[in-house]
């Protein structure tokens, strides 16, 4: 059995209209956001062992300020440029080639494609995730390279009151 976390990144916006869109960064909002959830997951005792992120600037802050409220080490975010660049198939790729010492991990990404894998991991229609908002997935699995369409099943849904 492997755990699953997915977690679309915090409320970001466009402080500068010259911006890459891979530059942007979390608003204050985003930030408020990012803190809410990381302690509502730290009140479930919930502790991924790997943290997985795209490297756009709000997917990787979000992902700092989760491993902050949950101590972990900032330098332990594996980083994955495929989250940012790619569809489904692509994070398909990234959880099924986890290393198996690992039963929990927490991918960070973007919308619409983290909503997308949601669906295709559980089999299941999953409605847009909202800014921050984290989906836990059970996976019954004992190996990472086991995962595929409806493999798991959404255990919860979390998400912030306001988007």
């Amino acid at each position: 059995m492997k755990t699953l976390y997915l977690v679309r990144h915090a409320k970001a916006g466009w402080h500068d209209p010259a911006m890459a869109d891979f530059d942007r960064m979390l608003t204050k909002h985003g930030h408020k956001q990012a803190e809410e959830i990381s302690h509502r997951l730290h009140k479930k005792k919930v502790m991924p062992e790997l943290l997985i992120s795209s490297p756009a600037s709000r997917a990787i802050e979000t992902a700092e300020l989760f491993a902050d409220t949950l101590g972990i080490e900032r330098d332990q975010i594996m980083q994955k440029i495929e989250i940012y660049e790619g569809q489904v198939g692509a994070l398909a790729a990234i959880v099924q080639e986890l290393p198996d010492e690992y039963k929990t991990a927490m991918l960070f990404g973007h919308n619409p494609t983290i909503s997308g894998f949601a669906s295709w991991i559980t089999d299941k229609s999953v409605e847009a995730m909202k800014t921050c908002g984290v989906s836990k997935i059970d996976l019954d699995v004992p190996h990472w390279n086991e995962v595929a369409v409806g493999s798991g099943t959404l255990d919860w849904y979390e998400f912030p009151e306001k988007e």
